[in-house]
């Protein structure tokens, strides 16, 4: 597997994308949540590194999201019976999503803050 070129691991890489996304509700209300984002910054027009950050913001949801399902799924496989460890395990793996995820709203709102007065001006409603 190691050693494989450039095109099959980019094409193991959009299997795996694809997977979460067949499988995982989470992951494709995230995923519209970033195609919201981006529609909200092509209306605000804000500056390039708010772009950046709201950019940098869902690219680490979904990663983590996707990081989240695959660990999610190799522990049901090694261990398919309930216990309270993997429990846990799975509760930080989804935390790590929702701290990720309150981060980015938090991003957002600073953008909306920093973007929105201008914004109305322009379309005369300030």
């Amino acid at each position: 597997m190691k050693n494989r070129p450039f095109r099959a691991r980019l094409g193991f890489a959009f299997t795996g994308i694809r997977a979460c996304w067949r499988g995982e509700a989470s992951f494709r209300v995230q995923a519209r949540l970033a195609l919201l984002a981006l529609a909200a910054l092509l209306v605000l027009r804000p500056a390039p590194t708010w772009w950046a950050a709201i950019a940098i913001c869902c690219a680490l949801v979904l990663a983590l999201e996707l990081i989240n399902s695959a660990l999610e799924a190799v522990i049901d496989r090694l261990h398919p019976e309930i216990h309270p460890s993997i429990g846990l395990a799975k509760d930080m793996l989804a935390g790590a999503v929702l701290v990720m995820s309150f981060a980015s709203l938090l991003v957002g709102a600073a953008m909306m803050v920093d973007t929105a007065p201008r914004f109305l001006r322009e379309i005369g409603i300030l």
